[in-house]
């Protein structure tokens, strides 16, 4: 396993990253989660403390894809120390949990019982003591703002809301269906907690006693020692090159910096710029086909599992690329793996923040499913996440999403569960592009084709991240793709080697992304027509 890691955490050369960005820049979800990472910026703090503000404030906002009883990555560049860093907040597996054999009975999807151990206050804590320039009380203070005095239902809350409210307690169905505006009394209450104690008060006091009170109560799993051994890591990134550009993305439990590395590797020596456009997508669906393969068989936390020594090896990815037939598709049966449906979920949230000092921040966070495991905790005003369902909770056989995995991420008290989530730096010559989305295991090629969009110049910004997109993840062994994403001559062709293309009836995903000219400093702000968010620039 090490030697592993070791290949992929090779130190960048000596490369100006965004020293003196004309200006910060946050883009989010929501535009009232920006602002609270601009007021940060706008206080003296940097891209760290705007990154804290940022994320507590979509808690909030966002209930349906995050908050403070879910977890996240926090990819990060230190601008004066050169220096990259993955902060991991995800949840763990509570000790109850055992190997798993509870969810023969029970859900890993709704109820209390379906939540691991939640990680983003002790992610925050540690991005804000140790890399910000704030207080606790100044980047938590939005977001208890928000929670006190509430905000309008958007229209896309609702309509999750109507998708998952069956599943709600009876705190849950008091918060989030009493009305078109939202408050969140106890939820302030514990974000004040925080902001005077830290993870501290979280993790081993007053609420920690709180949410355990409610939880032995309720039927939920965590207890007081689960709380108590829990800490954010920083794990070093997956970096890799692809024909002159520099790619940093998330680690292990992250299952995307792999992924995107698997990928990339094997179209090393394809000139993708020069292909017709129906070669070029069946060459991309063929490589996602086989690194999606590898990596729902032996991915996992890299604290439980040792992955193949080889999984990234130049000579076994030159391999898998030669297997690819540029006139047919091969059938994923022909392809040593799972036999079962692979889906994708519809929630998460990610932002991106750069500040004038050169600092950035890529971070994607989660509950889970749609408003997670659907249990508020009564005296805290905690959502608990859903996350023990991203295990392999029954190995071999689907998840929520359909996602079909091996023993590598089987379930074990302590242990990290695997995500796509997959924040990302891509470095060119003159440019940085920020990127990162929701959307379950199309977050990974959706990453990677608004990351070709960057390398490839093809096309202004804006359209990396809002042209239509297609996925492959092995199995179910069809191309899923939003309207658009196929020319009807392209996806012809397409049928004709052999592809099972999926039109799916609703676009997916939410990237927000930022991209930076080194040269003139300037910062371009990109937002998701898909979604509600907004790019707000420091003043």
């Amino acid at each position: 396993m090490k030697r592993l890691l070791l290949f992929c955490c090779l130190l960048l050369p000596s490369i100006a990253i965004a020293e003196h960005p004309q200006q910060g820049m946050v883009v989010a979800a929501q535009s009232e989660a920006a602002q609270a990472g601009i007021e940060m910026l706008e206080k003296g703090g940097n891209a760290f403390d705007a990154a804290a503000a940022t994320a507590l404030a979509l808690g909030v906002l966002e209930p349906g894809s995050s908050g403070i009883g879910g977890g996240g990555f926090f990819l990060l560049y230190i601008a004066k120390e050169k220096r990259y860093v993955m902060i991991d907040a995800r949840e763990t597996s509570p000790k109850l949990a055992g190997h798993g054999e509870i969810y023969q009975q029970q859900s890993s999807i709704d109820g209390p019982q379906s939540a691991g151990v939640p990680g983003l206050i002790a992610g925050i804590d540690h991005l804000v003591s140790r890399y910000g320039h704030l207080k606790r009380a100044h980047v938590t203070q939005p977001a208890i703002r928000l929670a006190r005095q509430g905000f309008t239902v958007s229209p896309r809350l609702k309509d999750m809301l109507d998708w998952r409210d069956k599943i709600f307690n009876d705190s849950a169905r008091r918060i989030y269906l009493s009305g078109t505006v939202i408050k969140q009394a106890a939820l302030a209450d514990t974000l004040v907690r925080f902001a005077k104690n830290g993870a501290e008060d979280f993790y081993r006091g007053e609420t920690a006693g709180r949410l355990v009170a409610d939880m032995k109560r309720d039927g939920g799993l965590i207890r007081e020692t689960d709380l108590a051994v829990y800490q954010a890591i920083e794990r070093q990134p997956v970096v890799f090159d692809y024909q002159g550009f520099h790619i940093v993305s998330a680690a292990l439990p992250s299952s995307g910096g792999l992924t995107l590395a698997h990928i990339f590797g094997q179209l090393k020596d394809d000139n993708l710029k020069s292909l017709h456009k129906a070669d070029r997508a069946h060459l991309l669906i063929e490589t996602m086909k086989r690194a999606y393969r590898d990596r729902n068989a032996h991915l996992g936390d890299a604290d439980f599992i040792s992955i193949p020594s080889d999984y990234l090896n130049s000579s076994r990815l030159k391999k898998l690329r030669d297997s690819i037939h540029m006139d047919k598709a091969t059938p994923a049966g022909e392809l040593k793996g799972f036999a079962e449906p692979i889906g994708a979920s519809v929630d998460t949230t990610h932002f991106s923040v750069v500040d004038r000092e050169g600092n950035m921040v890529s971070a994607t966070l989660s509950i889970n499913y749609g408003f997670g495991s659907g249990y508020v905790s009564p005296s805290t005003g905690i959502l608990l996440n859903d996350e023990m369902d991203d295990f392999a909770t029954k190995p071999g056989q689907p998840n929520a999403y359909g996602l079909v995995q091996g023993v590598s991420n089987g379930v074990a008290p302590g242990k990290r569960m695997l995500s796509s989530m997959t924040p990302t730096f891509v470095i060119g010559p003159k440019r940085t592009f920020i990127v990162g989305t929701p959307g379950g295991s199309r977050i990974i090629s959706m990453v990677l084709l608004a990351s070709l969009g960057f390398i490839m110049d093809e096309s202004p910004p804006g359209h990396w991240v809002n042209t239509p997109r297609f996925h492959h993840q092995f199995l179910p062994d069809v191309v899923q793709y939003e309207a658009g994403a196929f020319p009807d001559s392209v996806a012809a062709n397409l049928k004709r080697r052999g592809h099972h293309l999926k039109l799916l009836n609703r676009r997916y995903g939410n990237m927000q992304a930022i991209m930076l000219d080194r040269n003139s400093g300037h910062v371009t702000g990109i937002v998701d027509n898909r979604g509600e968010g907004s790019a707000v620039p420091s003043q």
